[in-house]
């Protein structure tokens, strides 16, 4: 009998006085797998946010809103806070170094009512968010800023995202016109240690000090790309490699002449992909997609429709060599239909990553956004600061015909909520039209719910308008990790006898 055989009999003998139970004999094996093999899902009990610096723009006007979902099971009082991470170049948020301590940008009263929170000006500082008890299960944060003039003016919205060791960014520039940062943040109390790399069309770009970037507990990072390579491309791959520790990470592109946005980070690398919720009125649409891989692959690119699957005339495929960014101009391919892309390898055991960048607006008067490759929505997703004028939900089942339930939430200044459940047919893409409160008051948040077993995607749009310029965000609307599967849990004595 081995050490190992000893310390397992130890440990089970010391776990069997803890639950007064215990057996010598071996257990069945079929019901053993089948406690194992059952799982609940329980609320989650602790939720971590990141939201990056908002905008360097003296004319920036920021506003944060904050929802959690009433979710069945979720119980204790809990809370959920947002307060400032240290700001760059070693400068803390005025509470003596550490980014913690400080008033909380917005502070939830209950789930189901969202509240907001604002700020001005180009010094606001990236936030670091916790939820906890009742706050915590789909805890959804959005910061949309708008900026009038200026390089990157226009709307930029970002939903604050989960920490993570790993991001892919299709769709950055080292371009002459653009003017992109990624944004790192740290929330942990011990320094996170991240690489950047950048691929172009030619594959790696040869950067300067992108390697070993230390990032301080409880601080933010911002890395301006141009300042890694002196390479000048217009397409271009981020991507972002945590050797120690976890962070957030966005990029933020900015144009002189084609407003900016954030650039969410990719779904992960897969043979299949959905870029969920194009405007229906786009007047440029550019695919930029990636694979880490050495080997090449050929993307077949098809549109979800309102009316089904269509194959674009004149780019049926896109060619993607191993390790080089690649991109094609696509047009106004929804040609005033509501649409998303849905991406397949040739050969699915090349993993890709993709993007693409929408413009809105004619010559001289246009608004880019970006939209990543999406996770499905799961068990639900949420998303905030919405109105009945300014927003459209995008659905797309891509595999089958899906049922889906829409609720919209209480207003952050009154009203009641209301839901209303959509069929979106199998290869399709809905505008759907969501419900609005009654008596709405302020803004509110929107979850989405599927209710059949196909896979749905699903994107929301904020647009307004300035000076003749359509101001516009797209956020996809992945799982809002609500709720975590939970596998019943038995005593297996027979790992003693292997």
């Amino acid at each position: 009998m081995n050490r190992t055989t000893l310390s397992l009999i130890a440990g089970v003998t010391a776990l069997a006085a803890v639950t007064g139970f215990a057996a010598v004999s071996s257990p069945d094996a079929g019901a053993a797998n089948e406690a194992a093999g059952a799982a609940a899902r329980l609320p989650v009990e602790r939720t971590s946010l990141v939201c990056p610096p908002p905008s360097t723009s003296d004319l920036a006007e920021t506003a944060y809103t904050s929802f959690t979902p009433v979710t069945k099971g979720a119980e204790g009082e809990g809370q959920a806070a947002l307060e400032p991470a240290v700001q760059a170049a070693g400068e803390d948020g005025g509470d003596g170094g550490d980014g913690k301590g400080e008033k909380s940008v917005l502070e939830p009263k209950e789930p189901g009512k969202p509240v907001v929170g604002d700020t001005s000006g180009g010094e606001a500082p990236a936030l670091l968010g916790t939820a906890e008890g009742r706050f915590a299960p789909g805890w959804t944060v959005q910061q949309t800023t708008t900026v009038t003039a200026g390089t990157g003016r226009g709307m930029l919205g970002a939903a604050c995202t989960a920490p993570d060791t790993e991001f892919w960014f299709p769709g950055a520039s080292t371009d002459a016109d653009r003017t992109d940062y990624v944004h790192v943040i740290n929330p942990d109390d011990s320094a996170a240690v991240v690489d950047i790399e950048l691929y172009g069309k030619d594959g790696a770009l040869k950067t300067a000090v992108g390697e070993g970037i230390t990032v301080k507990p409880h601080s933010a990072e911002p890395v301006l790309l141009s300042t890694l390579t002196d390479e000048k491309q217009a397409n271009v791959t981020v991507h972002v490699v945590v050797r120690s520790g976890r962070v957030g990470a966005a990029v933020q592109a900015l144009d002189d002449k084609l407003g900016g946005d954030w650039l969410p980070a990719s779904a992960d690398p897969s043979g299949s992909l959905v870029l969920p919720g194009i405007p229906k009125d786009a007047t440029a649409v550019r695919l930029v997609a990636f694979t880490p891989g050495g080997a090449d692959v050929d993307l077949k690119v098809r549109l979800a429709s309102p009316s089904g699957l269509i194959t674009p005339a004149g780019n049926e495929t896109l060619h993607v060599k191993g390790g080089m960014t690649a991109a094609v101009d696509l047009g106004d391919i929804t040609r005033g239909e509501a649409g998303s892309l849905v991406l397949t390898a040739a050969d699915a055991s090349v993993p890709v990553v993709a993007a693409v960048r929408v413009l809105r607006g004619e010559d001289g008067k246009q608004e880019s956004a970006f939209i990543p490759a999406a996770r499905p929505v799961g068990t639900r997703a949420t998303s905030v600061d919405n109105t009945a004028k300014g927003t459209t939900l995008a659905v797309t089942a891509p595999e089958g015909t899906a049922k889906v339930k829409v609720t919209a939430s209480a207003g952050t200044e009154g009203g009641t909520a209301a839901s209303k459940t959509f069929t979106v047919k199998a290869g399709t893409t809905q505008n759907v039209e969501a419900p609005v409160p009654a008596g709405v008051k302020g803004t509110y948040a929107l979850t989405v719910e599927p209710e059949s077993g196909t896979p749905v995607y699903a994107s929301r749009t904020l647009a307004t308008e300035e000076d003749d310029v359509p101001f516009f965000t797209v956020q996809p609307l992945p799982d809002d990790r609500g709720s975590v599967a939970v596998p019943e849990a038995s005593e297996d004595l027979s790992i003693l006898q292997k």
